[in-house]
């Protein structure tokens, strides 16, 4: 009867424990959403996988040596001189050599394949998107469709999208955990970024980077949908929403905290180049006259 508690109690321990896991693997980096994100999970495994080589071992020789030498074990040589063995020196150095070996490999391989600015392959035209991080918001242009929105990004899922990123004040970071690799926004500097949501799904995005009083709010959706619906959302946008000319923008530039999702429905031609140029002249595009 006891062994039968204390089984239960076991048991529930271990679902108790596997719950925690998966609720924390959701909309996270385990969770992935495309082929940056899965091919980053990958490597993450297999270091998590080379690096364990080393760590069970280890854990398990500690505690076998610790219960074969104590002190009531007889049979146990003790040998006080001892102070040398080739052998055991080529283990003890070829399997940490093998480790950042493999390590080494994974991480050059990856970083090759992985490169932010490497476009994706396939068969579809990639999705223009420039991005801005402001105080404390993201704003999303569509330069080709010539429109714009705030703290939510709408793609066509199977389409990779090509992102152009920069800031308007402080430096930031990027990044959507499902799909993968977070990359820096800088005033006054262009970084870019591919990426592919390969089914379609709502995904959160955040800010990565610590920015001031309203980066816990400094959150966007990324909604990917169907080709048929993108394209539908694209001419609701064209017909409905604001303008985001130099006025607007000064407005929208201004330091604000949890600022819900809007769509401008034409832009102010260059307005991403503008800002990239006035960051570069120790300006801010803010402030400049509509």
């Amino acid at each position: 009867m006891w062994s039968v508690k204390i089984g239960m109690r076991i048991r529930c321990v271990a679902l108790g424990a596997a719950a925690c896991l998966l609720t924390s693997c959701r909309d996270g980096v385990l969770d992935p959403r495309g082929p940056i994100g899965e091919s980053e999970l990958l490597i993450l495994f297999d270091a998590t996988v080379i690096m364990l080589a080393v760590v069970v071992p280890v854990i398990l020789l500690t505690i076998g040596f610790a219960w074969w030498f104590r002190a009531g074990n007889a049979r146990a040589r003790r040998l006080p001189n001892w102070e040398y063995s080739g052998r055991i020196e080529m283990i003890v150095w070829s399997i940490p050599t093998l480790v950042i070996a493999f390590l080494g490999g994974i991480a050059w391989i990856g970083t090759h394949e992985l490169d932010p600015p490497r476009s994706l392959e396939s068969a579809t035209t990639p999705l223009d998107v420039e991005v801005v991080s402001l105080d404390w918001k993201w704003l999303f242009i569509y330069p080709t469709e010539g429109i714009a929105s705030v703290n939510r990004l709408v793609v066509p899922a199977g389409t990779p999208v090509h992102f152009r990123l920069t800031s308007a004040s402080v430096m930031n970071s990027f990044f959507v955990p499902q799909l993968g690799s977070q990359i820096y926004t800088m005033a006054g500097m262009t970084t870019q970024l591919n990426l592919l949501a390969n089914q379609p799904g709502l995904y959160r995005g955040l800010s990565a980077q610590f920015s001031g009083d309203g980066f816990s709010d400094m959150r966007f959706e990324v909604a990917a949908i169907p080709s048929d619906q993108f394209a539908a959302w694209l001419l609701t946008a064209k017909t409905a929403g604001q303008v985001l000319d130099l006025a607007a923008y000064k407005d929208l530039a201004r330091p604000s905290e949890a600022v819900p999702a809007m769509t401008f429905s034409r832009v102010a031609s260059d307005l991403f180049e503008t800002i990239l140029a006035d960051s570069t002249s120790g300006g801010h595009a803010s402030q400049m006259e509509p």
